[in-house]
């Protein structure tokens, strides 16, 4: 019962993150699974079962608040789903101990990039209007969709980011749309990891938990994204994805570090995660400071 009541709490913080961010609630959830002993398709399995009624809440919430482009919807979802049901498939197909390594480096990776991206640049900006072009949505779709699958999550952290970079879209519509399309994405997903693991694989108590915690979390997250400084957001979920994803790595048996490089490169990682922690806040507070003195220059 405990351990089910911890999972509703991964699953509420993993989606106030996810809904503001416009990612890492799969990768906030499966890295924490992994971490409790779970095997990498079933765990995989277990976090894209509860995005369906998780991705569902939250694209109706950001329907509601006027977050979402359904052209860059229908353009992106289809190809998403065709990726992530071909990664839920291989993921389904690999030996726990071949999935975990591999599950965990893809994490692993997608944790930098988020400490990396919004420690370093925070939300990049552009010029707005431009229709996004379906030969660059398809193929992202695609990549993203199988990446999400086979690493327990990416769908966000390699969707929006790329949608951001372009410039053509609002930050707040990329955060809708990408997590109203994740909806299709979750449920093509599922399909591939029943059809591959079976019912028996699939522990439904823990999707039932991730589910509620997400559901409770989905409206309020729509309303946070205007508000929440993603900068300092991504700098710690990111943290804390790279910290607990090496320790998963470095326990495995095709590393099996000694004691005291597991120890230093905990103690490293830390340090580096508290100094980034703090460049961020200090960068959004210079840039709230920026912004008001623009703000004040304009004549009345």
């Amino acid at each position: 019962m405990r351990k089910l009541v911890l999972l509703a709490l991964v699953g509420l913080g993993a989606q106030l993150v996810d809904g503001s961010l416009g990612m890492a609630y799969g990768v906030t959830s499966t890295t924490l699974l992994l971490a409790t002993g779970a095997a990498p398709a079933a765990a995989s399995a277990t976090v894209h079962l509860a995005e369906i009624g998780t991705t569902l809440a939250s694209g109706a919430a950001h329907w509601r608040f006027g977050n979402v482009d359904w052209k860059v919807v229908g353009r992106i979802a289809l190809p998403g789903a065709i990726g992530s049901f071909a990664g839920a498939t291989f993921l389904s197909s690999l030996s726990t101990d071949s999935a975990k390594p591999v599950m965990s480096g893809i994490l692993l990776a997608l944790g930098v990039y988020l400490l990396v991206r919004f420690t370093a640049w925070g939300t990049p900006r552009g010029q707005l209007g431009k229709p996004v072009r379906r030969r660059f949505l398809a193929p992202l779709g695609i990549f993203a969709g199988f990446v999400d699958s086979t690493g327990g999550g990416g769908w966000g952290p390699v969707a929006t980011p790329a949608l951001l970079a372009s410039g053509r879209m609002e930050p707040r519509k990329v955060v809708g749309s990408v997590d109203t399309s994740e909806f299709v994405v979750a449920l093509s997903a599922s399909i591939g990891f029943l059809i591959g693991l079976g019912r028996e694989g699939i522990p439904f108590a823990a999707v039932a938990a991730l589910l509620i915690g997400g559901l409770i979390a989905a409206p309020i997250a729509a309303w946070l994204v205007r508000y929440i400084p993603g900068r300092i957001l991504g700098s710690l979920v990111g943290g804390v994805i790279v910290l607990t994803n090496v320790r998963t790595i470095l326990n495995t048996d095709w590393v099996g570090a000694p004691l005291s490089v597991r120890a230093t490169s905990y103690i490293l990682i830390a340090v580096i995660w508290v100094g980034a922690v703090a460049w961020s806040v200090r960068a959004y507070r210079a840039e709230q400071t920026t912004a008001a003195e623009e703000t004040a220059a304009v004549p009345a």
